[in-house]
């Protein structure tokens, strides 16, 4: 049986994720804060986590981050931009996901197909931006993109069949999104979970260090 790793898996998107991969056949196990312990801002709380797990793990998927980590709303505005927001973006929505991955790398295998999929946001893209606003939030999930797209560049020499990848899965319907959805669609996180589970099934090796959304369709950086 292929096994399966989430990360973040007592949140809404986390829990869709794990009951998703179990219905397709998975032996999952999930690590959160709230059941865990597991801080993914801490590199000791990441390396002590991951290091009590055995591999190989055919996926690895790091469902953490956060809309307003710290209290910070979204900025309407570059006046309201603050040392205080840019850092707890960054720590929650960057640095924690390639943590995971620094101390997750030993549990992917070697010589097989593997997929590392990260939760992004299409704000992340620049390319894609073209209203501005959200300042800390989008540079948080800019930093996650190339985070993901460098280690894809090293993981081809020591994970040949591994694919990394960044993946936006739509805005989904809980209760911390729903005062920002505005006139966004919205997808229950089971539908948006069946979504990001057929892309992440459906990805090569020749696709590694890309930006997806849940439909497969790739995002410009």
């Amino acid at each position: 049986m292929k096994r399966a790793l989430v990360i973040g898996a007592s949140g809404g998107i986390g829990t869709a994720i794990s009951a998703e991969l179990a219905r397709k056949g998975y032996d999952v196990t999930g690590l959160s804060r709230s059941r865990d312990g597991l801080d993914v801002t801490n590199d000791a709380s990441v390396e002590a986590a991951l290091g009590k797990l055995e591999g190989p793990f055919e996926v690895i998927f790091v469902a953490t981050g956060a809309l307003e980590p710290g209290g910070h709303a979204p900025e309407k505005a570059v006046r309201e931009v603050s040392v205080e927001a840019m850092e707890a973006a960054f720590r929650v929505n960057a640095v924690g996901p390639m943590l995971v991955l620094k101390h997750s790398l030993r549990l992917l295998p070697k010589d097989t197909p593997s997929v590392f999929a990260a939760l992004s946001a299409r704000v992340g893209s620049i390319g894609d931006n073209g209203i501005g606003g959200w300042h800390s939030y989008r540079a948080s999930k800019t930093a996650l993109n190339q985070f993901i797209h460098g280690a894809a560049i090293e993981m081809k020499r020591t994970h040949k069949q591994a694919t990394a990848v960044c993946l936006h899965p739509g805005t989904v319907e809980t209760d911390f999104t729903a005062k920002y959805a505005g006139r966004h669609k919205t997808v229950p996180a089971t539908e948006a979970a069946a979504n990001l589970v057929r892309v992440i099934q459906g990805l090569t090796p020749a696709q590694t260090g890309r930006f997806f959304d849940y439909a497969g369709q790739e995002i410009p950086w």
